[in-house]
């Protein structure tokens, strides 16, 4: 599945969702089923600089593509994170790179988050780029 395709996925999952109080628990909901990160993994390095909560990610690259993991101290920055876990990981460095955010908009994300939240999510998808960047300069 393209990473366009996920976001769609998503975006129709949103849809089914009438009010934000159900969307919030849904996202909720997605951060309990993330797998979360080890203890040795939640370093200064995979700390995501502007968020309200801690958030760590931490980016695998083998057979040509990114993995991601993450994992928050927060329920909700727990359940952002999943999001972004869920669509970008399993790709290449590429796709990532060509791909864009506009997903978060289209489900009405950052018009329910406060401004520091909205600012959190926007370090994590610039580390998500980071990543891509990072690690297709390794190739």
């Amino acid at each position: 599945m393209t990473i366009k395709e996920k976001q769609q996925e998503l975006i129709d999952e949103f849809a089914f969702l009438d009010d934000w109080e159900q969307k919030y628990e849904y996202i909720i909901d997605l951060g309990k089923e993330l797998k979360g990160l080890p203890e040795d993994k939640k370093t200064d390095d995979n700390l995501i600089r502007g968020c309200q909560s801690k958030v760590w990610i931490d980016a695998e690259f083998k057979d040509g593509k990114l993995f991601f993991n993450a994992d928050s101290d927060g329920i909700l920055p727990k359940g952002i994170v999943s999001l972004l876990v869920r669509i970008y990981s399993g790709h290449s460095t590429q796709e990532i790179l060509d791909s864009d955010f506009d997903f978060i908009s289209e489900i009405g994300l950052q018009e329910f988050l406060s401004p520091s939240r909205a600012n959190g999510l926007m370090a994590m998808t610039k580390q998500i780029k980071f990543y891509a960047v990072a690690f297709q300069l390794k190739k």
